[in-house]
């Protein structure tokens, strides 16, 4: 592990003066109690998926059939419904799918190589600065537009992360907005729900906090996170490094349990939703904190890479079977379209209502915008 007073964030302020900083001047908030129209569809809703941990490129959503067996792993790649596109043999079920989804291949930062700096980047557009903690992009939302029939506007399941590694802001809270406007614990109960709908999704956790988040959607909420795992001490996660001291998973679990899981429970809540007739107002995006690296490990796991990763999108008639990015030969870094985290966050809060670049705060006299980046039009382009 990374001691805490080693890592910088972006303004070369180490760890330990960024967890000293204690009292803050913010000066001013501009905007953040309006929001970038005075008219929005009322029935938009998003669910971000944080396969948290760091999930390999390579074993899902980017293989590399054609490179050295030390980069492309233990297993084979399978062909998708699109021509052309292909995905690790694990997720068959969205194979069958992927003409219904975006895939991105370009995600990358060039931060601390934790999962503290890619979680801020993802889930509030940029880093914290000087003790600045940026408020997660559902606590934006519920700031600007409540719940419906009287459900949380802002969701994180099944709880906030933690033991993540670093001890310092994971981008899961209200930040700098003030604590009216942290995200509620959901305790929705899958068993109310008919057991042909829970077989669609698994009985495994990841098919029950899918069909939660579905619930929440469904019933009101407007913004729901789901942390497939909401820590990755001492257990089997996304995080391979195939080491017990940082990451027991290796690739095989990937195989054995975590992609066939996420799999059936991702296809079915896609599935689920579109039933539903809700899937089109409905913004699903399913990535993670970073991807791995392109050469295996000697304990065949993968370790911590944000040059580049993958992300799927789905829902509010994004473009179906359509690649963002590629990477090069090792998927080690993309080779075109680079896609910054905040990318994701600034279009989560555009299908809401929200222009974080429109929303800033005074800080020693500066403005600084909330989120410094534009939405992916590019996922609703037909061309």
């Amino acid at each position: 592990m990374l001691a805490a007073e080693n890592i910088t964030d972006a303004d070369g302020v180490s760890r330990r003066d960024f967890l000293r900083a204690g009292g803050l001047t913010v000066v001013g908030l501009s905007g953040a109690a309006r929001a970038s129209s005075s008219v929005m569809n009322s029935n938009r809703r998003a669910i971000l998926i944080l396969m948290t941990g760091g999930v390999s490129q390579l074993e899902t959503f980017d293989p590399k059939p054609d490179a050295p067996a030390s980069i492309r792993g233990p297993f084979k790649s399978i062909e998708t419904s699109v021509p052309g596109l292909r995905f690790g043999e694990s997720l068959p079920s969205l194979a069958q799918r992927s003409n219904r989804f975006t895939v991105i291949r370009s995600l990358n930062h060039s931060a601390a190589p934790i999962h503290e700096t890619g979680l801020q980047l993802l889930q509030t557009g940029r880093l914290s600065i000087n003790g600045i903690k940026f408020p997660n992009w559902g606590s934006l939302v519920a700031s600007n537009f409540p719940a419906k029939n009287g459900f949380a506007s802002n969701v994180i399941l099944p709880q906030l992360l933690a033991d993540t590694g670093v001890a310092t802001y994971r981008g899961q809270q209200a930040g700098i907005l003030g604590s009216e406007w942290e995200p509620q614990l959901a305790t929705m109960d899958v068993t109310d729900e008919s057991d042909s709908i829970r077989r669609m999704y698994g009985d495994t956790e990841f098919g029950r906090l899918l069909l939660r988040a579905r619930q929440l959607v469904e019933h009101g909420s407007r913004c729901v996170t789901v942390n497939l795992f909401d820590s990755l001490k001492d257990r089997l996660t996304w995080d391979c490094h195939g080491d017990k001291n940082c990451g027991p998973a290796t690739l095989f679990d990937y195989q054995a349990k975590l992609c066939p899981e996420f799999d059936r429970a991702m296809s079915g809540l896609l599935d689920d939703l579109s039933q539903r007739g809700i899937l089109d107002d409905t913004l699903v995006v399913a990535t993670s904190e970073f991807g791995r690296t392109p050469h295996v490990n000697e304990n065949i796991g993968r370790d911590h890479w944000p040059h580049c990763w993958s992300a799927i999108v789905a829902g509010a008639k994004v473009a179906g079977g359509k690649v963002i990015g590629s990477s090069d030969s090792s998927a080690a870094a993309p080779l075109e379209r680079p896609v910054e985290p905040g990318e994701l966050t600034a279009t989560l809060l555009n299908w809401c209502g929200i222009d974080g670049a429109a929303q800033s705060i005074t800080y020693e006299q500066e403005s600084i915008p909330l989120v410094p980046y534009a939405p992916l039009t590019e996922l609703w382009a037909t061309v």
